[in-house]
């Protein structure tokens, strides 16, 4: 494990999920009430024991960056780093091509280094990992390219990188993204799809993304030109992430992993946090996700007037520090530090992000509201689809997205 780096893919625009990129990279959107997306995969490694993390960052990545400095600082002293990569054009007057040419643009950081293995993994999924597993199955098989895998239902599997794998675990077939994915022999509801996620010995990883990079009508995409080609003529293997077990966490959470790529799915893994019994737990000692610590205050419940409905109450809900819920009801939802909810207002299934000050009198229903936005009093939001799309962004799923600090009218 000495012997490996983690080389973190984070320069994504994330299209898909505006207007919440609008201002920053995916990774650095904000999930969790106080975490950033990019942190459950560092605490993935951090865990893990691999502690050499290089982040590579190119779309929007102020925000990002800042985080990662403020709060991801391992011990230099013991060779232990999070350090971001930005994109520095050193191989022509040209950003990332995609996700093979962004390591090949940066294999300066791998000849430094000398590693013999090289993780490559995405920064924009939810989910605990060990990733010491993956290691100890890829030398297991002495494998060139490992790649974690997970079984998605069929209807889902279009978006993803779709895999066929002999008894033995090695991949002999690879279709990206297709309109008709092959199902699992045996299950035929549902598809092996790829995580993002690889593992490569340093020769392998260094000589397929030079070929790549030599390729003019290539995509310079991982899965769609290195996998597809790599498994004809290499040791590819496939891991089974269903099989990983990490300490502490329970049977109902084992293979949950969340691709949160469009705001319906971002939506959704944030609702997976706030139910009873969660399917997806952030209260797991044993395997912490790590973030930035600021000095907030603790979170506030005022006002216990009951004949008048005054009533502080969070239910079902995640409230981070700083926060004030002066009088208000809020119910599965989630509250970045530092928001305030007034009086009489009424607040469910959403989502608020830091700095938001919801006036009173207001009722929110299925809303994310970005940072610093200011709702005046009586504003209601999530109960006339048709008035919410002439104001807001709405998604196909009926999510409200309000944008960074939006000035909104009554």
């Amino acid at each position: 494990m000495s012997k490996a780096i983690a080389m973190v893919l984070a320069g994504g625009e994330g299209r898909r999920m505006d207007p919440l990129t609008r201002e920053r990279a995916k990774p650095a959107v904000p999930f969790g009430g106080r975490y950033r997306i990019v942190d459950f995969v560092l605490s993935n490694f951090a865990n893990s024991g691999i502690l050499k993390m290089k982040v590579l960052t190119q779309y929007k990545s102020d925000s990002l960056n800042t985080h990662l400095s403020r709060g991801w600082r391992l011990s230099p002293f013991l060779g232990h780093y999070v350090e971001s990569v930005p994109a520095q054009m050193r191989t022509g007057p040209d950003w990332f091509k995609g996700s093979a040419d962004a390591i090949y643009q940066n294999l300066n950081l791998i000849t430094d280094e000398q590693p013999e293995h090289v993780f490559v993994f995405g920064a924009d999924h939810v989910y605990r990992m060990d990733v010491r597993q993956m290691f100890d199955f890829h030398l297991e098989t002495k494998a060139d390219c490992t790649v974690a895998a997970i079984p998605v239902p069929l209807a889902e599997a279009r978006a993803f990188g779709v895999i066929q794998v002999d008894r033995e675990g090695r991949m002999i077939g690879f279709q990206e993204k297709p309109r008709e994915p092959r199902p699992m022999p045996n299950d035929p509801s549902r598809a092996l799809a790829s995580m993002g996620n690889y593992l490569f010995t340093t020769e392998a990883l260094v000589q397929e993304i030079t070929r790549d990079a030599m390729a003019d009508q290539s995509a310079h995409d991982f899965g769609k030109n290195i996998i597809a080609e790599m498994y004809d003529r290499s040791r590819v293997y496939v891991y089974d992430f269903a099989k990983n077990e990490v300490p502490g966490q329970g049977p109902k959470e084992r293979g949950y992993w969340r691709d949160v790529g469009t705001i319906d799915a971002y939506f959704q893994a944030n609702m997976d946090l706030v139910d009873v019994d969660p399917v997806f737990s952030l209260y797991n000692d044993s395997w912490p996700i790590f973030t930035v610590q600021y000095n907030y205050p603790p979170a506030k419940f005022v006002f216990a007037d009951r004949t008048s409905g005054r009533v502080g109450t969070a239910t079902d809900s995640l409230i981070s520090e700083g926060c004030i819920v002066s009088g208000g009801q809020v119910h599965h939802s989630i509250l970045s530090p530092m928001v305030r909810v007034n009086s009489y207002c009424q607040i469910s299934e959403s989502i608020l992000f830091e700095g938001v000050n919801i006036g009173r009198h207001c009722r929110l229903r299925r809303v994310i509201v970005d940072k610093n936005v200011d709702l005046p009093a009586g504003t209601v939001i999530g109960e006339d689809p048709e008035a919410d799309r002439r104001r807001f962004h709405v998604t196909e799923g009926g999510v409200v997205v309000i944008p960074k600090g939006m000035k909104v009218d009554v």
